[in-house]
């Protein structure tokens, strides 16, 4: 019932609280359908929260979910639909309106999205994901791979884009279902067909999306191991860029369309002439450049005087010699010059100091007959022989007398 109250007798907070509190809470636990648009898990704590949206109405409420629950539910990823058992509450502290969730479970799609999700993770937990085992792509494949479905618009894509970006392209079609109960068994065997034959160097996988019942196919285990043990490079291209099949995780390329997958396979052949044409001028370029700085150093080399006039430097060679010749001669006739004026000094001198020139003043030089050279009169006695050598002869002599000089002194 509703509460009696006026300005003059207001009711206290704590009470119309509690009031709300109670008739929220006798709404008892409600089974609801939302999507999961987030979860918010918290490290450390046993209580996560889970934004849930109606998937008509622009309504969403935020749940809390203990750690028990939310993990019971096993995989639960963003995106699914789930059906909740939440039950209304408000806290008296804030007044706030809360709901708690007590059971989770998928729903609809959200079922096969949690299917898949696990799915996903035990593939995952084996390494057929692992980005160091993708393989990279031919620059320009000799033959392309296409799998797809019969007269399909993927089909017609994937052909078209290709000529019309390389018209030289090889492609080698092998049609399959791409949904239904066979699509999972003529899909594999296509792939495994055209990986064993060696004739194709890469091979597409295409489809133009569809519904994810439409794409459970591509995220079959049977597909998934049988691209992951391909030899040949493996090019996904199903559904459109929303569309994440697990075909996808696998594949060492994933297209977002058909139309991306032509552009991965085969480069564009009007781009490749163009950069090929820009490189041959940058190429024509570097060489003119190249052969003009040559040009220019040869014809500095050629400026300089000795390949001007290569005569030049023999000239000049021979004009030092000549310099060098006549610097020697006068160097030696001044030697010369020099010699011959001491040799004449030192004749001059000889000459004043030799016994001929005393013997030209009139003087003799008087040895015994055996050539001794007499400087005393004690050397000889009366009646030996001396010979008295003069300028122009000598003269043999008897001693007849020896008489010695009384010399006077010197004042």
């Amino acid at each position: 019932m509703a509460l009696e109250s006026s300005a003059e007798h207001p009711q206290p907070l704590r009470t119309v609280v509690g009031a709300l509190k109670s008739w929220v809470e006798r709404t008892g636990a409600v089974w609801v359908e939302g999507q999961v648009i987030q979860i918010k898990r918290r490290a450390g704590y046993s209580v996560h929260f889970l934004t849930l949206r109606d998937k008509l109405a622009d309504v969403s409420v935020q749940v809390s979910i203990s750690t028990a629950v939310l993990d019971a539910a096993g995989p639960v990823p963003e995106g699914s639909l789930v059906a909740a058992l939440v039950r209304a509450t408000v806290f008296p502290g804030s007044g706030s309106l809360t709901f708690e969730c007590r059971d989770l479970r998928p729903s609809g799609e959200g079922r096969l999205l949690a299917h898949l999700e696990q799915r996903k993770r035990a593939l995952q937990a084996e390494g057929l994901f692992d980005p160091a085992l993708k393989k990279r792509l031919p620059f320009l494949p000799r033959a392309i791979g296409l799998v797809t479905g019969k007269d399909s618009a993927a089909e017609r894509d994937v052909v078209q884009n290709v000529l019309r970006r390389w018209p030289a392209a090889h492609i080698v079609v092998k049609h399959a279902l791409v949904q239904g109960l066979q699509a999972v068994e003529q899909v594999t065997d296509a792939v495994r067909a055209l990986d064993r034959s060696g004739e194709v160097d890469v091979i597409v996988i295409a489809r133009g999306g569809g519904s994810l019942e439409d794409l459970l196919p591509f995220s079959d285990e049977t597909l998934v191991r049988a691209v992951h043990a391909c030899t040949t490079p493996v090019v996904s291209a199903i559904g459109h860029e929303p569309d994440t099949p697990i075909l996808d995780l696998v594949a060492d390329v994933r297209a977002s369309t058909p139309t991306d997958a032509a552009k991965l396979v085969v480069p564009d052949a009007a781009e490749e002439a163009r950069i090929v044409e820009v490189g041959r001028a940058r190429l024509r370029e570097a060489i003119t450049r190249r052969i003009r700085s040559e040009q220019e150093r040869l014809d500095n080399l050629r400026s300089r005087p000795v390949l001007a006039d290569p005569s030049g430097a023999i000239v000049l060679q021979s004009e030092r010699l000549a310099d060098t010749r006549e610097r020697l001669a006068r160097g030696v006739r001044r030697a010369l010059e020099r010699e011959q004026d001491w040799l004449t000094a030192a004749l001059q001198r000889v000459r004043v100091l030799s016994p001929r020139a005393t013997l030209q003043r009139g003087y003799a030089i008087v040895t015994t007959d055996d050539g001794r050279t007499v400087a005393s009169i004690a050397e000889v006695e009366p009646d030996d022989t001396i010979i008295a050598r003069l300028i122009d002869g000598d003269i043999a002599a008897a001693v007849i007398d020896v008489e010695a000089h009384e010399h006077e002194e010197e004042s």
